[in-house]
C-alpha cells in the first residue's frame, strides 16, 4: 500500500481490499448520496473501487482513500479523476471528495482537498483544476471556496442526469496553477 499525501490529521493512499464495504456503506448512505441521482448497489462500488486503483496505478492520479491517521479509519476519498461527459469545459482534471456522514463537519473535505491540490499543481504539473456539484450541494460549494477555486459565471446541465431531474444544474469552479 502507497500512502501519497499525509497532512496533520490525514492519509491519503492506495485502496485497499478492506475499505469496500465502509466504502460501499458510506455510498448507500442516503445524507451522503443527496446530491446524487441514486446510490447504487455494492458491486457498483467495488468497480468503481477498482477503476480507481487502476487510475492510481496508470495515470498516477487518482482519488485517494482517506483515512483518519490517529484511528486509521477510513472516511472516504479525495483526488483527481477526469469528467467522462462533454461540457464546455472539458477535458479537464476535477477534484472531488466524498467522506461519510460522521466525518463530516470537521474540516477534513477541506484539508485533504488542499493536499491534493498541492501535489496536482507542484508534484504533477497540472495547469488547472475544476470541480462541480448540484447547485443546490452548499456543503461540497462552501469547500470548493475554502479551497480557494473560483466560481464559473456558468452553470451546466449534467448530461448523465435526466433533463427534469432537479439535480442535474450544475455549478462549476476553478482554479489555475498560478492562483493556488
Amino acid at each position: 500500500m502507497a500512502v501519497h499525501l499525509q497532512t496533520a490529521r490525514l492519509t491519503l493512499r492506495d485502496w485497499r481490499q478492506d475499505d469496500h464495504a465502509p466504502f460501499a456503506a458510506m455510498n448507500a448512505d442516503a445524507r451522503v448520496m443527496e446530491f446524487f441521482p441514486e446510490t447504487g448497489r455494492r458491486q457498483e462500488f467495488d468497480d468503481l473501487a477498482g477503476r480507481v486503483k487502476k487510475s492510481l496505478t496508470q495515470n498516477g492520479f487518482g482519488l485517494f482513500a482517506v483515512e483518519v491517521r490517529e484511528t486509521k479509519e477510513f472516511i472516504g476519498f479525495t483526488g483527481f479523476s477526469r469528467p467522462s461527459f462533454e461540457a464546455f469545459f472539458t477535458p479537464a482534471i476535477e477534484i472531488g471528495w466524498r467522506l461519510k456522514h460522521s466525518a463530516w463537519g470537521q474540516g477534513y473535505a477541506t484539508e485533504a482537498a488542499r493536499a491534493c491540490l498541492s501535489h496536482g499543481f507542484v508534484d504533477l504539473g497540472f495547469e488547472d483544476v475544476v470541480s462541480f456539484t448540484a447547485v443546490s450541494n452548499r456543503r461540497s460549494i462552501a469547500v470548493m471556496e475554502r479551497i480557494g477555486m473560483t466560481r464559473d459565471q456558468k452553470t451546466f446541465n449534467h448530461p448523465d442526469i435526466a433533463e427534469n431531474h432537479p439535480l442535474r444544474p450544475h455549478v462549476l469552479y476553478r482554479m489555475s496553477n498560478n492562483t493556488c
